[in-house]
């Protein structure tokens, strides 16, 4: 199987199973407990049936949005995820020129292989940074405002991972940053050397938004210890609101899934929430957010950008969100399978795919634009 073959989600998952050492696959693919929550982010899009419109003579289509003050291209983006530089020695680099190429949002990560500044340097596409909140208030000033200095444009507070999710294949293959393998795991890495041969032979993997408080090589501090010991599960919504005026620019809040806690948001000068449980990687058992979106656009959607992640796998997936009210949707683990596999080519492979995919999908269903898209077009099965 080759990249040309892959054509949707489950080609690009297949063969990054062919390809990586399982540990590394299965930190991608994986989710908490019993990964229900995981599987219901998608199925949850199976619950609800498109209605389209007929003879309205659509003839082009339009897939531009407008979120946080950023025109894309399209009505999707690519979220930001950590350790990309693991999956592929080109990581954020070659995530940020896919997003370049098809004029979306891309993101990084505090946990992010490639430095802020690089990547700014390197693209004008627009650029969010997802920020973990620490217990050392000096250190969060610090890097917000070394974000501030580098260009970023939107800050994206992630609020579903003040503690790492119970993660059980990751257990069962001793997969940890450092590397902490079982023998099984090793096994794996030798029957599949192509990976460790890329690994080493390329720039040493390193997290440069947090280089002097986590350490690769273990001395400092893991990964594991990083989200049990340096974040703060005490933060609260007057840290938030310190947090937005010291940004003092575009502020979205990231993992909300409570009605409640969208209206508190916008309430507190957030420009975006996005709905999201970590794709099923925190809290086993939670609500998939397509689940509870409706509920959440029209509560504050007149007055912030709604947008969601978790679950996309399909163009039809994007048009229902977008159905539904969402102002827009990130895409996670759909591009890191195939960065995993071929870098730059396989995340544009993936992006042009359900670009075209997203643009069929509105064509068939009477929509010329994405505002053309509305709830009465959806049914509940």
């Amino acid at each position: 199987m080759r990249l040309s073959q892959c054509h949707n989600f489950h080609d690009f998952r297949r063969l990054a199973k062919r390809r990586l050492p399982s540990p590394i696959f299965n930190y991608i693919d994986g989710g908490a407990d019993d990964e229900v929550t995981m599987r219901r982010n998608s199925a949850a899009f199976d619950a609800v049936d498109l209605v389209p419109h007929v003879l309205r003579g659509t003839k082009d289509v339009d897939l531009s949005v407008e979120i946080m003050g950023q025109k894309l291209a399209l009505p999707f983006y690519l979220s930001p995820t950590a350790l990309q530089r693991l999956f592929h020695h080109d990581g954020e680099r070659a995530v940020a020129a896919a997003a370049a190429k098809y004029g979306t949002m891309f993101g990084v990560s505090s946990l992010g292989t490639t430095s802020l500044e690089v990547l700014r340097r390197t693209h004008d596409t627009p650029q969010v940074y997802q920020f973990y909140f620490h217990k050392d208030r000096g250190l969060n000033r610090a890097m917000m405002q070394r974000a501030k200095e580098a260009g970023v444009d939107v800050m994206m507070l992630t609020v579903d991972s003040m503690t790492g999710g119970n993660r059980e294949r990751d257990k069962r293959t001793g997969f940890s940053i450092p590397f902490k393998l079982t023998l099984a795991g090793m096994a794996q890495f030798a029957m599949k050397p192509a990976w460790g041969i890329n690994y080493v032979t390329h720039e040493k993997f390193s997290l440069p938004q947090l280089g002097d408080h986590v350490d690769m090589g273990g001395g400092t501090m893991s990964i594991g210890r990083y989200f049990t010991e340096m974040l703060d599960p005490t933060m609260n919504w007057d840290d938030l609101a310190e947090m937005i005026e010291l940004w003092d620019g575009k502020f979205c809040l990231k993992g909300v899934i409570h009605p409640g806690d969208a209206a508190r948001a916008a309430e507190l000068g957030c420009d975006a929430v996005v709905l999201s449980n970590h794709a099923g990687r925190q809290l086993d058992g939670s609500l998939a957010p397509f689940d509870a979106l409706g509920g959440i656009v029209d509560r504050v959607g007149d007055k912030l950008d709604v947008m969601m992640d978790s679950g996309i796998q399909r163009g039809t997936h994007i048009v229902k969100s977008l159905a539904m009210g969402a102002k827009a949707v990130g895409i996670g683990r759909g591009y890191l399978f195939p960065l995993a596999v071929a870098g730059q080519a396989g995340v544009e492979r993936m992006v042009g795919l359900l670009k075209d995919e997203v643009e069929r999908d509105m064509r068939l269903m009477g929509a010329a634009t994405v505002s053309d898209l509305t709830r009465d077009m959806l049914r509940p099965r």
